[in-house]
Parts: C-alpha cells; structure tokens; sequence
C-alpha cells in the first residue's frame, strides 16, 4: 500500500498558479468563479498542516497527492501533500523544505500561507520545535501556546505592502476554538503537555546567548522558538484559523546546559510520534466556523 502510495503521489503530481491578490476571499466584488477557485463551502473543511518538527513527513495522509503552487510571494516552502485522514481533507507542507534546507529566516511564510489559502485550507495547525525557558516544561512535552513576544528582525509580517495598509489586530493569536479542540484530545490522549504559555520568537537560525536566555526568562516566557512568527500574523491576514503545538525538545541555554543540534533532533524524533497521534486525534473532530471572527479579521483592519 506503501508503494502504491507513492506512485499515486509521483503520477498525480499538480500545479497550480495565482495572479490574484492574497485578500481574494475577502473582498466583497469577488465573482462566483473567483469564489469557488479559492474559497471553501461552509460545509467542508480542509486542515493545513505547516510542519517543522518531525511532521514534514505526509505518512499519516490517505489518498496522497502531490501539488505544486506558484503564488503571487513566489514558491512556498515545499510543494503541499494533500489526502485524509478519517475522510477530512488535509494539506501538509514542509515549514523548512523536504530535508530541513531552509533557515528560519528565509522562509517564505507568505508564500506558505497563501499556498494553502489558494487550495482551500479552511484552518491551520502549525508544529514548531522549541526550547523550554522553564523548569516545569520539560523536553518532550507539548505547550499549546496562546501567546508569542516577537523579536525577530528579518520578515516581511504582512501581504499588503503597496496600495493598502492592514493594521491587523493580534491581540489573542491564536485561535481558541482549535485550542480548546487541542486541549481536549491531550487530554483524551494522556500526553503531557501544558495548556497554555507565551513563546519568545528569535530571528535565528542561531541559538540564545546566556544573558539573552535569563532576559526572556524574566520576561515570564515559557518557550523560545523561531518561526511562530511571522506566521500566526499571516495567517490573521489571511482569515484561516490558526493553532501552535510547540514540541519542547530542550532546556534552553539558561540552565547552562549546551543546546545542541543533535540533542533536539533526538528529541524531535521522540515527539513526532506523539505528534502525529494527536494530529490523527484531534482532525476528524474539526468542524467548519463560519461565526469565527477571524474569518472577517479584515474588516477593521484595512486602511
């Protein structure tokens, strides 16, 4: 079945190209032709998967096809596995490219997010790795963070840099109705995880100095990662509801010990199985909501 898998991925192999603007699904004059291309029914759903922690693997997807996007920010990250799981569409792409070859920084996030915005995605569960700032998380559980202080440098945070500026409101980053769904099925699970907790973004791809680690401890932070951001903003622009599961691979540098690539790919290794029971879990239990207000967070934002 493996096998066959594969070939059904290589044979069926798609392209698809956008000229339209990333707000397509917003704006008000959108024909019915431009309706149907980009956005989803109120009675279907497809879950975008971003993953980065032991997920950019599609084997947890039935059904699976390759699709390759062109959007209007360029190619994102890695061409996007669609299939199902429990008769829910889903679409996974790889956060850092098939092999890990794309730094933090130079990530195309737009790209990302309008890619499975293009192909209907109606949510998004992104998996981060991330480093732990307190004692009481510890490597290989789960934080399901409600919150992020940005202090990356580098990134373009929004698709309106021309004709219109978006004041996007980011208040409450994440969605909690996913949230709560995510809660839910740790619990159900038994995993070890931690309801909430605000995540430090560093631009990377380096880690942490020892006074850098102690500041962000003071802040009362509990993780420190490097690509939540710009990515939860995207997808705000975007209207997709949008959820973080941060696997916590290691102490950072604050308890003096060292962080080593090696040390977190073990662990990542460790927590992509967890991940992906959850995710096999949580997915089928997602239903369209259409009363979110994240699906109109544009219309206080524009100017």
């Amino acid at each position: 079945m493996e096998e066959d898998n594969q070939n059904q991925e290589s044979n069926q192999e798609t392209a698809h190209c956008a000229t339209e603007s990333s707000n397509e699904c917003t704006d008000e004059n959108k024909t019915e032709q431009n309706t149907s291309q980009e956005c989803t029914s109120n009675t279907e759903i497809k879950i975008g998967i971003i993953g980065g922690s032991g997920i950019d693997q599609p084997d947890i997807l039935e059904n699976r096809i390759t699709t390759s996007i062109i959007t209007k920010f360029g190619q994102p990250s890695s061409p996007i596995v669609e299939g199902t799981i429990n008769n829910t569409k889903v679409a996974i792409i790889a956060r850092h490219g098939i092999g890990h070859k794309i730094n933090p920084t130079n990530v195309n996030y737009r790209a990302n997010i309008q890619a499975l915005k293009q192909i209907g995605c109606t949510h998004i569960i992104a998996a981060t790795a991330v480093g732990s700032l307190q004692e009481h998380i510890k490597p290989g559980e789960i934080l399901l963070a409600d919150q992020f202080i940005d202090r990356t440098t580098k990134r373009k945070q929004t698709f309106y840099e021309e004709d219109k500026v978006c004041h996007i409101s980011i208040a409450k980053p994440m969605c909690e109705t996913l949230r709560n769904q995510l809660i839910q099925s740790c619990q159900e699970l038994n995993l070890e995880f931690h309801k909430s907790g605000t995540c430090v973004v560093i631009e990377g791809p380096r880690f942490s100095t020892l006074a850098e680690s102690n500041m962000f401890r003071s802040w009362n932070a509990d993780i420190i990662g490097m690509t939540m951001v710009p990515e939860v903003v995207l997808a705000r622009e975007a209207q997709l509801p949008y959820v973080n599961i941060s696997m916590v691979t290691d102490y950072d540098v604050w308890k003096e010990e060292e962080v080593t690539t090696e040390a977190v790919i073990q662990t990542m290794k460790q927590n992509a199985e967890k991940l992906k029971k959850l995710l096999l879990h949580v997915i089928p239990k997602i239903q369209y909501d259409k009363d979110n207000s994240i699906r109109s967070a544009l219309k206080s934002a524009m100017f």
